[in-house]
């Protein structure tokens, strides 16, 4: 497991963590939506590296068995974890602040546009 990170992984990793938590925060979602494309797209993970690292930052809560098969196949990055989970908490916080913050009908039409540009960008881009 190489626990060595560049400055830019670093910042991307904090960068993710920080807009999964606020997206969470906002709209209940952050994981599938957010932290595995962006950690397949920005830091070049396989999807099953992804996968395993967004269920391994939830762990406790979410998925520990099945974060633990990903472990146990070698697709489960726990440094870039628990950096994106710290980061989770923090961007959690204000994005429910923001989410507080607005009109419930505005953010169910954010959350309906956040849905449909994830899902043209699978269907059209996906490799």
């Amino acid at each position: 497991m190489n626990l060595k990170f560049s400055m830019y992984e670093l910042v991307v990793l904090m960068l993710i963590g920080i807009s999964a938590g606020i997206l969470s925060g906002m709209f209940g979602v952050g994981g599938g939506i957010l932290i595995v494309p962006a950690l397949v797209f920005f830091l070049g993970m396989t999807q099953h590296e992804a996968q395993g690292t967004s269920l391994g930052l939830m762990l406790l809560p979410i998925g520990i068995l099945a974060a633990y098969n990903y472990y146990q196949s070698g697709n489960l990055d726990i440094k870039a974890g628990l950096i994106v989970a710290l980061f989770f908490v923090i961007g959690g916080y204000f994005g429910s602040k923001i989410s507080l913050s607005i009109n419930e009908q505005f953010i169910k039409r954010l959350f309906g546009i956040l849905m449909l540009l994830v899902s043209l960008r699978l269907i059209f881009f996906a490799k």
